[in-house]
């Protein structure tokens, strides 16, 4: 098999969200443990009371992420509005573009960079 007859890690993003923001329903505190088919490399436990430690897991999930159940047993939707503005520097064009069109509530939460 070809990489090019490979399917691209994009394809289907938006299918694998959640309709609303609000679905998203993840744990707030304490330790966020993530199956293998998300985090199969590296750490899977991430303490969430620990800011690097949340946005870390956050991006693990967001980036591989391959059902809708993914997001909303591991995302909750406060912590993704608070890690946003660091969490989209993280992501590529497509992820953000993608995760700001489904929840307009993201891109309204990043700080303009006009006053720079």
């Amino acid at each position: 098999m070809r990489t090019e007859d490979l399917p691209s890690r994009w394809d289907g993003i938006a299918e694998r969200l959640p309709d609303r923001l609000e679905d998203l329903r993840g744990p707030v505190h304490g330790t966020l443990s993530l199956p293998l088919h998300l985090a199969w490399s590296g750490m899977r436990d991430f303490d969430l009371n620990v800011y690097r430690q949340r946005l870390s897991a956050y991006h693990v999930v967001v980036t591989e992420l391959r059902r809708k159940e993914d997001a909303v047993r591991y995302l909750n939707a406060g912590h993704l509005l608070e890690l946003w503005p660091n969490l989209r520097r993280l992501l590529g064009p497509r992820y953000r573009q993608v995760w700001e069109t489904r929840f307009p509530g993201l891109a309204t939460n990043v700080p303009s960079l006009s006053h720079r």
